[in-house]
């Protein structure tokens, strides 16, 4: 995406960068302030468009290419590149060669084509896990967005072949739990979205059921083992990379707010209080803010931390979990080292490191805005910290990198920065903007599903009645979906869930595109001599070469010789 620099002279020439809220070559726009994913930094769920992911998840792998072919020339105006970003950096090609060609296929050029690249991962020590597209999706917890769009976000990731993580908190919030002396006796939440992804899930992906401290108290971990066994992932929460804190969500009952207060939460402000009752009742408090605690706060020292992490591993291993991963947030570097080291030595299956810029359904804004490491810098320490415990010839656990990532280019970029130990790219909002836009397609076509698929629509808008007025027409993935799962089946699947299928064939095919250029036809081939800097400040920052510096010792002995 281009970017407008401008600089206020006023301020000491400070530096501001502006993404463009336009794309002419691709006719997307963006309803509200673009951050460097493409989506807007505030995204609704009622959008009628039409940012990139937006228009990607009705016409899928077209996005790839400019508008109005036969008609128009495009050219590109991302050739100035500000300050260290994951956009500072470009993509090598080459024009000979091509390596990891799958097995039975040649090199000539008729086998070396994009479509036959392969870019099928796994992750895991012992028990793999294998995903169709090297992305997954963030975690989504106890947001009411993530509870509403559930059915089309797990029907979607399990159809794609893509790990899904549900985020913490979900049994605690639900007033139809039953939780006796620490250990849940009934989870209905729960077990809707694991039962909804492991519905159409065909051994590609997994179902992850994130834990944070109210989690492990309320036994999340006991009551998955003994319901479903090896089936799921369980996954330790350090934190994210949109704050500092524990989860948050928002409350409008005065009594929901006094149920999760009675739950164990921390409620803001106290419903418990008679001063804080009268407000609400005359209004002057019309909600109340839940927040989940803190890890470690018992602990003072990183060795204090490994040694509990430790047991907290261990005992999750013989509760019978054979999958365990960790997910960390954009704290400084000590805590990264940690996360690396302590993932490695449990042998855990996957540490995720999830930089600022990840997204969040409700965060303190002002805290995302100024906390912690943004992505590029952390991203590119982890792969440094990585290769220390490499080179001193220690496991390293698998990596996931995270934290607003959205598009075919980033996924590449991440893998290529973090190579050889990244697996999979972490996508948590541009995941779910596919199950917003199929919903309300959904209750446009059908007024009788709306409320059930919480479609915002009651007519289809122009954006995508230009496209289709039906399923079939609107959806480039359609027919791949009902060729799975058959015709009769097809009438069960939710229109978001159809919806991110059609984005990720966008993705899937953008990435093939990406790695034939660089004739890298496997995955475990990209390295990060794929990427070059476009400035000096992101080689200061990620190690990777400057443009004319790469091969440009090769390059001059070809003129020598």
């Amino acid at each position: 995406m281009a970017i407008i620099c401008q600089i206020n002279s006023l301020v000491e020439d400070t530096l501001m960068i502006q993404w463009q809220k336009t794309n002419d070559v691709l006719g997307t726009v963006n309803r509200g302030n673009p951050a460097e994913s493409g989506l807007c930094t505030l995204c609704r769920a009622d959008c009628a468009g039409k940012c990139e992911t937006w228009l990607s998840s009705l016409v899928g792998r077209k996005m790839l290419y400019p508008r109005d072919f036969g008609i128009v020339t495009a050219g590109s105006s991302n050739t100035c590149h500000v300050g260290a970003s994951y956009n500072s950096l470009r993509i090598q090609g080459y024009n000979y060669g091509a390596s990891g060609v799958p097995k039975g296929l040649s090199h000539s050029p008729d086998d070396c084509i994009f479509p036959n690249v392969s870019i099928e991962t796994e992750f895991g020590v012992k028990a793999k896990t294998r995903c169709r597209i090297p992305i997954m999706t963030g975690a989504l917890g106890s947001t009411f967005v993530a509870a509403k769009y559930w059915e089309s976000f797990a029907v979607g990731a399990a159809l794609v072949g893509i790990p899904i993580v549900v985020g913490e908190n979900v049994v605690g919030i639900d007033q139809d739990a039953v939780i006796a002396k620490g250990r849940i006796k009934k989870a209905p939440e729960l077990d809707r979205r694991i039962d909804t992804f492991l519905r159409y899930h065909d051994t590609y992906g997994a179902i992850i059921v994130q834990m944070n401290v109210e989690d492990t108290r309320n036994g999340v971990a006991e009551y998955v083992i003994d319901k479903y066994g090896d089936k799921v992932i369980i996954e330790l929460k350090w934190g994210q990379g949109a704050k500092d804190i524990g989860g948050e969500i928002q409350v409008t009952s005065l009594d929901y707010a006094a149920f999760l207060k009675q739950r164990g939460y921390i409620v803001d402000p106290d419903p418990t209080l008679p001063e804080v009752q009268e407000a609400f009742k005359h209004h002057a408090i019309r909600s109340f803010a839940r927040h989940s605690r803190l890890g470690y706060t018992n602990l003072d020292a990183p060795a204090d931390v490994q040694r509990d992490f430790m047991k907290e591993v261990e005992y999750l291993r013989k509760l019978g979990y054979k999958r365990i991963s960790l997910k960390t947030g954009s704290y400084g570097m000590e805590a990264l080292a940690m996360a690396i080291r302590f993932a490695s030595d449990a042998n855990l299956d996957l540490l995720t490191v999830d930089g600022s810029g990840g997204g969040t359904g409700m965060s303190p804004w002002n805290m995302m805005e100024s906390w912690g490491v943004p992505s590029i810098y952390l991203h590119s320490k982890t792969h440094e910290y990585c290769s220390i415990l490499a080179k001193a010839r220690k496991k390293v656990v698998d990596i996931a990198l995270a934290g607003g990532l959205a598009r075919e280019d980033h996924i590449f970029k991440a893998l290529a920065l973090g190579a050889p130990f990244t697996r999979i790219v972490c996508m948590g909002r541009a995941a779910m903007i596919p199950g917003f836009l199929g919903s309300n397609i959904e209750g446009a076509l059908h007024p009788g599903r709306r409320e059930k698929v919480q479609g915002h629509w009651e007519t289809l808008p122009k954006t995508v009645s230009e496209i289709g007025r039906e399923a079939d027409e609107i959806f480039a993935g359609y027919y791949d979906i009902q060729k799975k799962v058959g015709v009769k089946e097809m009438k069960k699947i939710p229109y978001g869930a159809i919806a991110m299928w059609t984005l990720c064939d966008k993705l899937a095919a953008g990435l093939q595109q990406l790695m034939a250029g660089a004739r890298k036809f496997t995955l475990k081939e990209i390295s990060r001599n794929e990427l070059f800097s476009a400035n000096k400040e992101t080689v200061e920052v990620t190690g990777i070469p400057f443009i004319t510096d790469v091969l440009d010792d090769k390059a001059k002995k070809i003129l020598k010789g």
